[in-house]
């Protein structure tokens, strides 16, 4: 991104996220007039020729880009990734069955939460130990289970699964914070959901990719409004979408496939993080938060060793137009959000900061 462009502010927030430039002029666009019809994209009916269009695009993109199965359905539906948390044990625990989870921070705690309301719980793997401030590895994953959930990349903390676990029962994993940032064997998991906010759109939708022959089997009545197999069975408009959302997950994603993918999208985070934590390490000023080895292409976490200097260095990040990097409580100092849409030119102008003040400040 140009800083020439209207766009000039260098966007790190940890979500709702930085989209796309040309996606944001193509979707404002469509708000007033969508493809010549007159009518706004929130306007039309959601059972429209135009809309469902746009939905069938944007569930086959889903499944183009992470080379799912064929087989595998998708299904856009509101709630958050928070709802996600209640309807995996609702749709994959048996009655009087079990789940198991490994938890690395506030949203994988939060879906334990959920289940923990449904079923038998077991956290087979945890971080908390060291204020999850890495991934757990080498644990155990019991045979017994209905399903195995785990959170693939962790915002608050920043921290990431660089592998993925194995399990003999159904795997299901929140990737929320890291969809479409790198390959994924899909027909590995039985589901995988993610919030738009991300890497994908605005905001409001919530992603369900499944293996739809994993579901229907806990032998409990579900409300139909609860049930993915029901949304499935229905191509994601059992009731009224969240249109606009859908919309501009769309847009993304074709921006993505244009891009060359999600196998070249890889690469360019991978040259964004190495060169964050390239600075992070070299300058003395600044320390890293969490496991080298885990550290998250999506949501570097740093701090400054004198915290009595955080004013100055404020202020020089803020007049270099950016924004969103101040961390969350629970870890505190900075956090630097790189999602796909993220240009390198923006993690050269926060790296030029940073230089800036260590040689200051050092």
């Amino acid at each position: 991104m140009s800083t020439s462009t209207k766009l000039k502010i260098h966007n790190f927030s940890a979500g709702p996220c930085i989209l796309p430039e040309e996606v944001l002029h193509k979707a404002a666009g469509s708000m007033i007039d969508f493809e010549g019809s007159g009518l706004s994209i929130i306007e039309m009916s959601h059972r429209s020729k135009p809309f469902e269009a746009v939905m069938a695009n944007a569930r086959s993109l889903v499944k183009e880009l992470l080379g799912a199965p064929e087989h595998y359905e998708v299904v856009f539906l509101g709630g958050g990734a928070s709802l996600g948390f209640h309807l995996v044990p609702m749709n994959y625990m048996r009655n009087g069955g079990k789940a198991a989870y490994a938890n690395t921070g506030e949203w994988a705690g939060r879906a334990i939460k959920e289940s923990v309301l449904v079923g038998e719980t077991t956290v087979v793997a945890t971080s908390e130990d060291k204020n999850f401030s890495y991934i757990p590895k080498g644990f155990d994953i019991p045979t017994d289970v209905d399903y195995f959930h785990f959170t693939s990349n962790n915002t608050i903390f920043g921290t990431q699964y660089k592998a993925f676990p194995r399990s003999s029962a159904p795997m299901i994993c929140d990737m929320s914070s890291d969809i479409f940032s790198r390959p994924v064997n899909v027909a590995d998991f039985a589901l995988i959901y993610a919030g738009a906010q991300k890497n994908m759109g605005p905001a409001g939708a919530t992603m369900y990719l499944m293996d739809p022959e994993k579901l229907g089997k806990t032998g409990r009545k579900l409300s139909p409004i609860l049930n993915l197999q029901n949304h499935a069975s229905k191509d994601s408009m059992y009731n009224t979408p969240p249109v606009y959302a859908v919309y501009v997950t769309m847009l993304t994603l074709e921006w993505l496939k244009r891009l060359g993918g999600v196998a070249e999208i890889e690469k360019r985070n991978a040259e964004k993080a190495s060169l964050l934590y390239s600075t992070i390490d070299k300058l003395p000023v600044f320390q890293g938060t969490t496991a080298v080895e885990d550290r998250s292409a999506m949501n570097p976490t740093f701090v400054m060793k004198d915290t009595a200097l955080e004013p100055v260095f404020d202020a020089l990040w803020k007049e270099a137009g950016i924004s969103g990097i101040r961390g969350h409580r629970s870890v505190g100092g900075y956090r630097a959000s790189m999602y796909n849409a993220l240009p390198l030119e923006s993690v050269k102008v926060l790296v030029d900061v940073m230089e800036e003040f260590a040689k200051k400040n050092g």
